[in-house]
C-alpha cells in the first residue's frame, strides 16, 4: 500500500515544477536585451501559458478521470519538459512564435493537466483532511516562484537564456516523471487506518458528499457557477493587484522601488502561506465559512487601501490581500468534493478552472486600463471592492443550496434505515 504523505509529497514536486510559470518575469529583460521584443510582446507568451492552462485543465479533466493520476502526471511532464526546453531552441533561432508555441501552448497544456492530476487524487487520499492534503500540493505551485526565481537569474548569468531552458527543461521533466511515477488512485472503499474506529468513537467527521455527481451534470448546476464566479472575483482582483503591486505601493505610501520590490517578494510568500493555511483551517470551520471570509476582509482592504498612508498597514493588508488569493486556489478542490462528490473531481475542477483563463486576461488589462483613463490605480481598487460584494453574495447563496442538498440527503439516509430496519423485522 503506497503511504499518502509521500503521494502528497509527489503532488508537491509535480506542482513546484510547473509553478514557475509565475517567475516568467526573470526572463523579461533577458529577452528585451537579445532580440529588442517589447514588454507586451514578451508577456504575451505568460498569458498564452494562463490560457492553455485553463483550456487544458478543462478538456482534458475527463482524461485523468479516465486514465489516472500516473498517466496524467507523465502527460504533463512531457507537455511541460518539451514546453520549457523547445523555448531553448526558440531563443536559438530568435523566433517569438516558436517561443509563443512551446512554453505558451505546449508549457500552458502541461500547466493545466499537471495541476489538477495530483489534486483529485489528494481529495480522494485524505478523506479526513481534504483542505489540508489539496492545501499542501497547491502550496508548492505557490512558493515555486519564490524557489525558481534566483536559480532562474543565475543561472541566466552564467550560462544564457537558451541554456537556461533547455537545463529548466530536462530538471522539471525528471522531476515531474518521478513525482508521476509514485501516484496512485485509492483502493475502492479505502480509509485511512483507524479511522472508522475515530468515526464510530465521535471523534473524527468523515467528509459528507452531498451529491456524486459527474462533470457534466455539475456544470448544469447553480452551485458550480457559483464557485466559477466566486473564483473568477478572487482571482481577477488578485492578479490585478499583483500586475501592480509595485507601482501601487511606490504611489500610494511613497516607498522606494527597492522596498516595493521586496514588497512583491513577501507577496509571494503570503501567497503560500494562505493556500496551506486557509486550506487546513477550512477542515474545521467548512469552506462556507472559509468563502465568506475570503470576502468580508478583502471588501474592507480594497475600500479602505486607497486611504491608508501608514506604511506597515498598507504591507499588512496588501499581504491579508494574498494570503485569500491563494486561499481561494487551495479550498476550491475541498469545496468541489463537498459538493459533487469526488466521481469526477479531476473533470469539475478542470471545468472550474476555466474561471482562473478568464481571470488572468481580465484582471491585469483592467487595472491597466482604469489607470490609463483616470491616472491612478485607486479607482480600480473601489471597482474590485464592489466585485468582493457579488462574490460575498454569491457565497450566502450556496448556503442556500447546500441547506437543501442536506435536507434532501439525511432525509434519504432516514428512509433507508427505516427500510433496512422493517426488513430485519
Amino acid at each position: 500500500m503506497k503511504n499518502r504523505w509521500l503521494i502528497a509529497l509527489s503532488a508537491v514536486g509535480i506542482h513546484i515544477s510547473i509553478g514557475s510559470v509565475y517567475a516568467w518575469s526573470n526572463f523579461t529583460n533577458p529577452l528585451k536585451q537579445l532580440f529588442g521584443w517589447s514588454d507586451q510582446e514578451v508577456a504575451l507568451t505568460f498569458s498564452i501559458a494562463i490560457l492553455f492552462l485553463g483550456l487544458s485543465a478543462a478538456f482534458l479533466g475527463h482524461f485523468v478521470e479516465k486514465h489516472g493520476p500516473r498517466k496524467s502526471g507523465l502527460l504533463a511532464a512531457i507537455f511541460f519538459g518539451l514546453g520549457v526546453t523547445g523555448s531553448g531552441l526558440a531563443v536559438a533561432l530568435g523566433s517569438k512564435y516558436l517561443l509563443y508555441l512551446f512554453y505558451g501552448v505546449l508549457g500552458g497544456i502541461g500547466l493545466g493537466v499537471g495541476y489538477i492530476a495530483p489534486v483529485s487524487t489528494l481529495v480522494k487520499w485524505f478523506p479526513d483532511r481534504r483542505g489540508l492534503a489539496t492545501g499542501l500540493a497547491i502550496m508548492g505551485f505557490g512558493f515555486a516562484a519564490a524557489i525558481a526565481s534566483p536559480v532562474m537569474n543565475s543561472l541566466i548569468d552564467s550560462v544564457g537564456v537558451q541554456n537556461t531552458f533547455f537545463i529548466l527543461g530536462i530538471t522539471y521533466f525528471v522531476i515531474m516523471t518521478v513525482s508521476s511515477l509514485y501516484l496512485e488512485k485509492t483502493p475502492e472503499g479505502w480509509l485511512p487506518e483507524g479511522f472508522q474506529e475515530k468515526v464510530k468513537a465521535g471523534k473524527a467527521k468523515p467528509s459528507l458528499d452531498l451529491a456524486q455527481l459527474t462533470a457534466n451534470e455539475a456544470v448544469k448546476t447553480r452551485r458550480f457557477w457559483y464557485l466559477w464566479f466566486m473564483l473568477f472575483i478572487n482571482v481577477t482582483c488578485g492578479i490585478a493587484v499583483l500586475a501592480v503591486a509595485k507601482p501601487l505601493a511606490v504611489e500610494s505610501i511613497g516607498i522606494s522601488q527597492t522596498a516595493a520590490a521586496a514588497l512583491v517578494g513577501a507577496i509571494g510568500v503570503f501567497n503560500g502561506l494562505g493556500r496551506i493555511g486557509w486550506a487546513s483551517a477550512s477542515d474545521y470551520i467548512g469552506r462556507p465559512n472559509t468563502y465568506t471570509t475570503f470576502f468580508v476582509l478583502q471588501i474592507l482592504i480594497f475600500f479602505l487601501l486607497p486611504n491608508v498612508s501608514i506604511k506597515w498597514l498598507f504591507v499588512v493588508m496588501l499581504t491579508i490581500v494574498y494570503t485569500c488569493y491563494g486561499g481561494g486556489f487551495a479550498c476550491i478542490p475541498a469545496y468541489i468534493g463537498d459538493l459533487f462528490g469526488t466521481k469526477q473531481l479531476g473533470a469539475i475542477h478542470g471545468y472550474i478552472l476555466t474561471a482562473w483563463a478568464a481571470a488572468g486576461l481580465v484582471g491585469p488589462m483592467f487595472a491597466a486600463y482604469i489607470k490609463d483613463t483616470t491616472g491612478s490605480y485607486e479607482g480600480s481598487l473601489a471597482f474590485f471592492g464592489g466585485l468582493f460584494v457579488i462574490a460575498l453574495v454569491l457565497s450566502l447563496l450556496v448556503r442556500i443550496d447546500i441547506r437543501q442538498m442536506r435536507a434532501q440527503y439525511e432525509q434519504t439516509a432516514y428512509v433507508s434505515t427505516t427500510k433496512e430496519q422493517s426488513h430485519h423485522v
